[in-house]
């Protein structure tokens, strides 16, 4: 997905955010010059998880340190982590657990310093004790179900910490209906913003469920053309592929392949492109996605 105006906003907004806490004016003003031209001379295909990563990179080479998010991430995992239990209680107290565990799969996507700067945890509260009354498309629901009872090899891309938790219990339930299926879970390769990594998946014990491998890079996507062979073998060979997520969205949509996404309207454009309202989700299949973006 190309970015648009409402990308590069953001994208230059975070930088002006987060170049607060640096002193050095002129360093500073050398550096905006580079982003700028970063954003501004980008391939006209080039997405935003990938100029990100590169914006970065630039970041680290001028200030010797790159944005950390490590107290935040362990922050919100051991949130969720807190809250797993009873969520899954309630997952498993529905009619369909796995139906259920989609929806506080989907909500936990909001737990995304890219896209939003900041968390309001209030905000994030209401929407897990409101998720069970989301909707999810029976249409799409029905062909997901009839996917999952045919896959054999199913790979789910996770996207930030916290959410993560989320995603083990919507992982577990899908393994506890069709125990052959087999599971492959890929998270970053590096630290990158707030989004997943190898570590975070061992502490939320994500390991002791399933196969988790890291992608090999550091953009906030699933950049097919940059991830490692691994990752990008699973991907090829899977039956089926959940993808949370604006940042997968952003990196996938169009590749043709037989992807669920997954994920919450958190900016401008997914609201205007979906029809939805702020903080409403998406549970989509590749395929249909020309009715939305064609």
């Amino acid at each position: 997905m190309k970015i648009g105006i409402d990308c590069m906003h953001c994208m230059i907004k975070r930088q002006v955010e987060n170049l607060e806490k640096y002193t050095e004016e002129e360093n500073k003003a050398e550096y905006f010059k580079k982003v700028l031209k970063i954003i501004s001379e980008a391939e006209e295909y080039a997405t935003a998880p990938v100029i990100t990563a590169e914006i970065n990179r630039l970041h680290q080479e001028y200030f010797k340190t790159t944005y950390s998010f490590d107290k935040l991430k362990e922050m919100y995992n051991k949130l969720l982590l807190e809250k797993e239990t009873e969520l899954y209680e309630k997952i498993k107290a529905s009619n369909d657990n796995i139906l259920e565990a989609i929806k506080y799969a989907r909500v936990g996507n909001y737990i995304d310093f890219g896209a939003m700067g900041t968390i309001d945890n209030d905000k994030l509260e209401n929407l897990l004790c409101n998720a069970d009354r989301e909707l999810i498309d029976k249409v799409e629901y029905k062909d997901f179900r009839k996917d999952l009872s045919t896959a054999k090899e199913l790979v789910y891309l996770t996207d930030n910490c916290g959410e993560i938790v989320l995603d083990k219990l919507l992982i577990r339930a899908i393994k506890e209906v069709y125990e052959e299926l087999n599971i492959t879970v890929i998270v970053r390769g590096k630290p990158i913003l707030n989004d997943a990594t190898i570590e975070d998946a061992k502490l939320i014990h994500l390991e002791e469920l399933v196969p988790v491998i890291g992608n090999g890079t550091d953009v906030p996507g699933t950049y097919l053309e940059g991830i490692d062979d691994e990752a990008r073998n699973k991907i090829n060979n899977a039956d089926l592929i959940i993808s949370k997520g604006q940042g997968n969205f952003e990196t996938l949509n169009g590749c043709g392949l037989n992807i669920y996404y997954i994920f919450l309207c958190k900016c401008d454009w997914f609201v205007r492109r979906f029809g939805l309202e702020k903080f409403k989700g998406v549970f989509l299949n590749e395929k249909h996605l020309v009715e939305y973006i064609g």
